[in-house]
């Protein structure tokens, strides 16, 4: 007879859906704020999968459970420990984890298997693995998912317990008990703090903060994005606009929070003041083809793809700040971009930028196609040719 694992006959759903999306909405303490990763699993589904996939189903041992009761008795004392297993808040409850560890061993020897991922991604199958008490041995091509998974599962447990070593924690001289990864994480505060500062030192003037207006309380804020716009001089000659490249002029639609930059023509610039509300429809987007196809806001006149290129590879695209993303507190704040802030961009670049030449393949990479050939052309401060 052969034995069916629980995965491979029934699971609470339902409750494992719920944990996903439940996931989704946290921030605090989860890996997601890590690192970026497009195809991040969510941790729930991970921790489920693994576990399921390591406990018996009962009806794969009838002398235990003989009859259909007995089987769908012992199933759903299973889901019981699966669906508390899957509960973001349960993620490091020694208790819950200690009974699905119990289950593991149960129904494999006594031992804890390895578990190898070999496209281990954003990390969540051997993060789960090794919270079941499994050994993980996790592999990726991408160089940034290999730093992901080293610091999720590989750093940490080489701290496991140990005090921090940074000057401050040792001078305190606390009498705490650096359980699991505390240590550890209070040497990456300091020392995170301490890298900071040092950036700030030395090139902290290149990020000016930006003067809030009176109807968002006045004062300063702290920039933590500047927005800006490839343009190109409009084909009509009658024109001659620097029209924006703008795939798009909206800035939030989180509802109440609603952002959105208007093209304002201004001669042959283009002025951009930021609104909040809802985006009209008019103004979500000039973009109205595949490719570079743009609507000049001043007389309407349309681009072709090949005359966007032609002017790039003749190195005539210019560029403009469309609007500046403050942080006050927890709120993210859109104000319409200012002199002083576009200014700030202004500056040379250090003698010893690195740099190296795109692949010139349209199907990888289109900057090449409009004259931006080494990969420093697409940062703003080196945009020459």
């Amino acid at each position: 007879m052969s034995i069916k694992k629980l995965i491979e006959v029934a699971l609470p759903l339902d409750k494992i859906n719920e944990a996903c999306a439940r996931e989704k909405s946290i921030r605090h303490g989860h890996p997601s704020t890590l690192h970026l990763w497009w195809a991040r699993r969510p941790l729930a589904a991970a921790r489920a999968v693994i576990w399921a996939s390591l406990v018996d189903d009962p009806s794969s041992h009838p002398e235990l459970f003989p009859t259909e009761e007995a089987q769908h008795a012992e199933r759903e004392r299973l889901f019981g420990i699966l669906e508390k297993l899957v509960v973001w808040e349960n993620s490091n409850n020694q208790d819950v984890l200690k009974a699905a560890k119990e289950e593991i061993l149960k129904y494999n020897h006594g031992e804890f298997p390895t578990l190898l991922d070999p496209f281990a991604g954003g990390g969540a199958i051997p993060l789960e693995a090794q919270r079941l008490g499994l050994k993980a041995i996790a592999h990726d091509l991408n160089p940034v998912a290999v730093m992901i998974n080293k610091a999720m599962i590989e750093i940490p447990p080489r701290f496991a317990g140990k005090a921090p070593v940074n000057p401050e924690a040792r001078a305190a001289l606390l009498d705490t008990e650096w359980s699991g990864a505390k240590g550890l994480a209070e040497d990456v505060r300091y020392y995170g703090e301490w890298m900071k500062q040092k950036a700030y030192e030395k090139i902290g003037y290149l990020y000016p903060k930006v003067q809030l207006p009176p109807e968002e309380g006045g004062g300063e804020a702290t920039v933590i994005a500047w927005i800006w716009a490839r343009t190109v001089k409009c084909p009509n000659p009658a024109c001659g606009c620097e029209m924006p490249l703008a795939s798009s002029f909206v800035l939030s639609k989180k509802k109440g929070k609603e952002a959105w930059v208007e093209p304002i023509p201004d001669g042959d610039k283009v002025k951009f003041k930021v609104r909040q509300g809802k985006c009209p429809k008019e103004f979500e987007s000039y973009k109205v083809g595949r490719a570079a196809v743009f609507k000049c806001p001043v007389c309407g006149e349309i681009t072709k793809d090949e005359y966007v290129k032609a002017k790039g590879m003749a190195h005539e695209i210019g560029n403009q700040l469309m609007a500046i993303v403050a942080q006050r507190k927890h709120e993210r704040i859109y104000l319409s971009p200012t002199e002083q802030q576009a200014c700030a961009a202004n500056i040379n670049p250090p003698e010893d930028y690195p740099s190296a030449p795109m692949p010139d393949n349209p199907r990888w990479f289109s900057p090449p196609a409009f004259g931006m050939t080494d990969y420093c052309n697409l940062f703003t401060a080196v945009y020459s040719f």
